[in-house]
C-alpha cells in the first residue's frame, strides 16, 4: 500500500491560516448584521422589522409577534387584529401595518434589551412559513446631571495645598465612567457607584486626593454610552502661610546673656572713670583762683600796716 507524501508545513500552515480568517469573517458579518437602536429616557423610539408587506398584500395573512428576551410577549397580531399585549407595555406601544416597525413611547429604563420580531405568513392555515425572524437590542440612556464639584483642604504648607476633590453625578443610566483632567493630565479616582438594580438610574461619586502647588483649572466629566457632561473647577492655594518659629538653643541663649552682662560692666566701668577725670579738672582752677584773691587781700593790709614809713619818706 503507496503512502501519500505529507503536504508541506508551509501548505498547512496557510491552510489553517485561511480557515482562521474565513470563521473571523463570518463572526464579523454576524456582529454587523445585529441591529442596534439608542434611545434616551422619556423618548418615543421605533425598532425596526425584517419584513414590510407589499402594496398588493394585506396585514391579515399575517401574523407578527414582537416579543422581549424571547420570553416576553410586548404585543402580537393575527389575521389583522392585535392578539396579545404585556400589561407594561399598555398604552405605550404600537405597530406600523406596513412594515411592523415597533414603536415604544415614552421609552423607560426597564426597555434596555433585545428584541426579537417574527413574522408569519398565512399561505394557508394549517402551514404558515416564517418570512421573518430578527433581533434589534435597544439601548436606552438617560442623562446624568451636571457634575458637582467640592474640594476641601486637608492640609496646608508653604509649598503645596492638599485637598480632597468630590465629584459626584446623579440620575444616569447606564453605569457612568468619571474622569478628571488636571494640568492636561488626566486622574485616577477612587469611584463609588448605587443603584437600586442593573435597570435603574445611577448615582455616582469619585473621590480624589490632590497637592495643589499653584492655581489650576480641574475639570471632571461623568458619561455612558457615549454622551457626557463636565464641569470646572478652579483650585486655589491658599495663601494662609505660617513659617514656624524655631526657639534658640541653650548655647545661644547663653552666649547672649554673657555678652549682655559684659555690656552692662563696660557701660558702668566708663561711666565711673568719666565722672572722676572730670571732677579732677573742676577742682584745680578753683583753689588757684582762690589762692590769688588771698595774696591780693594780703597785700594791701601790709600797706596799711606801715602808713609813716611812707609819709616819712
Amino acid at each position: 500500500m503507496a503512502c501519500l507524501p505529507a503536504a508541506p508545513p508551509a501548505r498547512a500552515l496557510r491552510r489553517w491560516l485561511g480557515l482562521g480568517l474565513f470563521v473571523l469573517l463570518c463572526l464579523h458579518l454576524g456582529y454587523a448584521l445585529e441591529k442596534k437602536v439608542k434611545s434616551k429616557l422619556g423618548e418615543k423610539v421605533g425598532l425596526p422589522c425584517c419584513h414590510e408587506i407589499e402594496s398588493s398584500d394585506s396585514l391579515h395573512n399575517y401574523r407578527v409577534y414582537w416579543q422581549k428576551n424571547t420570553m416576553e410577549v410586548v404585543l402580537a397580531y393575527a389575521e389583522g387584529k392585535e392578539i396579545s399585549k404585556d400589561k407594561r407595555y399598555m398604552n405605550r406601544t404600537e405597530m406600523d401595518d406596513r412594515n411592523f416597525t415597533l414603536w415604544i413611547s415614552p421609552v423607560e429604563i426597564l426597555d434596555n434589551g433585545p428584541y426579537q420580531c417574527v413574522v408569519q405568513h398565512l399561505r394557508s392555515s394549517q402551514n404558515p412559513s416564517v418570512v421573518c425572524d430578527e433581533t434589534v437590542t435597544l439601548f436606552v440612556t438617560a442623562d446624568f446631571s451636571k457634575p458637582n464639584i467640592t474640594a476641601n483642604v486637608s492640609r496646608n504648607s508653604c509649598e503645596s495645598t492638599e485637598m480632597v476633590v468630590r465629584c459626584s453625578s446623579y440620575g444616569g443610566f447606564p453605569k457612568p465612567e468619571i474622569t478628571g483632567i488636571l494640568n492636561n493630565e488626566s486622574v485616577v479616582w477612587n469611584v463609588s457607584w448605587v443603584s437600586e438594580s442593573s435597570l435603574s438610574p445611577y448615582s455616582v461619586t469619585g473621590i480624589l486626593h490632590l497637592n495643589v502647588t499653584k492655581d489650576v483649572s480641574f475639570t471632571c466629566s461623568v458619561g455612558s454610552n457615549g454622551f457626557t457632561k463636565s464641569t470646572s473647577l478652579l483650585l486655589k492655594k491658599t495663601n494662609d502661610c505660617v513659617v514656624p518659629t524655631v526657639p534658640p538653643s541653650y548655647n545661644v541663649i547663653t552666649a547672649s546673656s554673657i555678652i549682655i552682662i559684659i555690656f552692662l560692666l563696660a557701660i558702668t566701668l566708663a561711666a565711673r572713670y568719666l565722672s572722676r577725670h572730670v571732677c579732677s579738672h573742676c577742682c584745680k582752677p578753683q583753689d588757684s583762683v582762690e589762692e590769688g584773691v588771698k595774696e591780693c587781700t594780703k597785700t594791701p593790709m601790709n600797706v596799711r600796716r606801715h602808713p609813716s614809713e611812707t609819709s616819712s619818706v
